[in-house]
């Protein structure tokens, strides 16, 4: 049955930046499709956790800051020790810095640099590697956005950061798919979370954006869960290097 190939029972998937926001609602929307969720997150996970174990799914949650690469082997260890395997990774995590770009400063740039490219691949290879020890295959799920295809105002290192993960994703689809390995990114429009805050309190933005999607309102965490269990499972199987975009039309206008 067709349904049967997005049940994700069995399998083990790590979440990062799994606290709040995309990374919660995809982490709840993976575990109500069967998986175990291993939630990353600089903060703890406590409202992730509950929502999780309500539903009756299994959440392991790690505190870790994926600023420096350092955490992501102990990570891996955590996740094997307590399910015994590794199946999907969602690279969710990041971060935004705001600034005219003639003034853009260079620790505005490394800091997003760095867990939003640097980790993002780095997290990938520690994971690619588990899969082929495994000969299991799996999945990576990396998160872009619209800067991934457009430029933006006063975000260039986001943007560079997000179109480097759109690149990214296609080497590894490129070089990793031989080993059952499918790399997918979702590209969430302009959704209601943390890192849109100053955007959605600035009355004229928001005007503006709102008018540009032809769904006429921000998304929500719950809006990229369907795309993410998708990617996650085996209904996914023969999709790789591919970007799906999860905004309400805003590129088709």
């Amino acid at each position: 049955m067709i349904l049967d190939k997005f049940r994700l029972d069995g399998k083990v998937a790590i979440v990062t930046g799994s606290s709040t926001g995309l990374g919660q609602g995809i982490s709840q929307g993976l575990a109500e499709a069967g998986a175990a969720v291993v939630g990353v997150d600089y903060v703890p996970s406590p409202e992730t956790k509950r929502n999780i174990e309500a539903m009756g799914g299994k959440f392991l949650e790690v505190v870790a800051d994926l600023m420096s690469i350092a955490p992501i082997p102990e990570i891996i260890e955590k996740a094997l020790a307590r399910f015994g395997r590794l199946d999907i990774l969602v690279n969710n995590a990041g971060i935004i810095r705001r600034e005219d770009a003639i003034d853009f400063s260079e620790k505005n740039w490394d800091d997003v640099m760095n867990i939003n490219a640097k980790t993002v691949f780095f997290f990938s290879q520690a994971a690619a590697r588990r899969f082929i020890a495994q000969k299991t295959g799996g999945k990576i799920i990396n998160i872009a956005s619209m800067l991934s295809f457009q430029g933006g105002i006063r975000i260039p290192s986001y943007t560079a950061s997000k179109s480097a993960v759109a690149g990214l994703t296609r080497l590894m689809a490129c070089e990793w798919a031989k080993h059952g390995i499918n790399a997918n990114a979702i590209a969430p429009g302009y959704m209601a979370t943390n890192n849109t805050a100053p955007l959605r309190a600035d009355a004229q933005r928001s005007e503006a954006i709102l008018e540009r999607i032809p769904a006429g309102r921000w998304g929500t965490p719950e809006d990229v869960q369907g795309a993410a269990v998708f990617l996650a499972s085996e209904a996914s199987d023969y999709i790789n290097g591919y970007i799906i975009a999860v905004d309400g039309g805003w590129l088709a206008r």
